[in-house]
């Protein structure tokens, strides 16, 4: 089979920081589902693993790349009871897995869903990832209730335009009574974030509290801090009601919680990959979200958060797409489909 992977970590401007390779077709395990790779997206994470901030365990092998997709069912495990071959299928994957940049990809099947029906497979492609990052961080992290018993209350989005962003933005505004605040500091991020549902943008290279004082809201109650956690810190802490909560994705340096202690916030960190990686007794709750998804994408109250389609799955292409994520100015997500 065909996939894309690195050997080192070297700049994306490098023609060897992503190669095309050929691989034996894997086998699946008992609860492994064999997907035939259609389409895939790029997040931060992808970059973050081919610059080497996630170690590798046996630098001498190839490690592909790519934690979202969407394809179809070819073979299932001895042991698998959600799906069967012929499904179609979207998921994140695993950290500790080879990634999605493959013809051929194995993933479990208690982090599946069953891809929306009134997607095409680049379109899907977008949001498994950042859904369920979104979903736990809103819902399971900063225990935001689904109804609107939060009316009154609000939530401050940084980065509210990126992959996560645009996902969350919706997630809040479609089953909460939450008022939304989105940071985005461009005439056309700004427009996309209030197409998403934000009642309010302001701009992330001005002092969060200055900007939330113009629109007349000096205090939050619960800020996702999505990208620059550590440059805004300070902000975010001023920003926060009293016993407000802060909740992260991204990757601080450090993080001084003490400044935190005054105001008695609480900190909650999101990271999608925790249920596969120690395979927790609630690990097929993603299964479970994947298809909530769905069926709120096939009821027409969500969308997919397509931001450019770069063709065809290969080397050159997913270059292309690491550099515009590394460049921080991408808006919705970057699929690729086909090899």
């Amino acid at each position: 089979m065909k996939a894309i992977a690195h050997f080192q970590c070297l700049p994306v401007e490098n023609p060897d920081a992503l190669v095309e390779i050929d691989l034996p077709e894997p086998v699946p395990g008992p609860r492994d589902l064999l997907v035939e790779v259609k389409a895939v997206s790029v997040n931060p994470v992808d970059t973050k693993v081919r610059q080497g901030y996630v170690p590798h365990a046996d630098e001498s092998q190839p490690r592909i790349l790519g934690w979202d997709a969407a394809g179809v069912v070819k073979s299932v495990g001895s042991d698998v009871t959600l799906f069967e071959p012929g499904d179609k299928v979207w998921y994140a994957g695993s950290l500790i897995r080879p990634g999605s940049n493959s013809e051929l990809q194995l993933v479990d099947e208690r982090i599946v869903g069953s891809m929306p029906q009134s997607l095409e497979f680049a379109q899907a492609a977008a949001l498994p990832l950042t859904s369920l990052t979104a979903w736990e961080l809103l819902f399971d992290r900063l225990g935001v209730a689904r109804d609107t018993s939060d009316r009154g209350e609000t939530l401050l989005i940084i980065g509210a335009a990126g992959g996560v962003g645009s996902i969350l933005t919706q997630l809040a505004r479609q089953f909460t009574g939450l008022t939304i605040i989105g940071t985005a500091s461009r005439p056309e991020t700004q427009a996309w974030v209030t197409e998403l549902g934000a009642h309010h943008v302001i701009d992330h290279t001005k002092p969060l509290s200055d900007e939330l004082k113009r629109i007349g809201i000096p205090e939050v109650s619960y800020v996702a801090s999505l990208t620059q956690t550590d440059r805004h810190y300070e902000q975010i802490i001023e920003s926060l009601k009293p016993q407000g909560r802060l909740g992260l994705i991204d990757d601080p340096a450090t993080l001084d919680v003490v400044p935190l202690k005054r105001k008695s916030l609480s900190l909650h960190w999101e990271l999608m990959y925790t249920r596969s990686l120690y395979e927790t007794e609630d690990m097929q709750e993603q299964h479970n979200i994947l298809n909530e998804v769905a069926r709120q994408i096939d009821a027409g109250v969500l969308r997919t958060t397509v931001g450019d389609n770069y063709g065809r799955i290969s080397a050159d292409n997913l270059r292309r797409a690491h550099a515009l994520l590394e460049s921080g100015k991408a808006k919705g997500k970057i699929v690729l489909e086909g090899f």
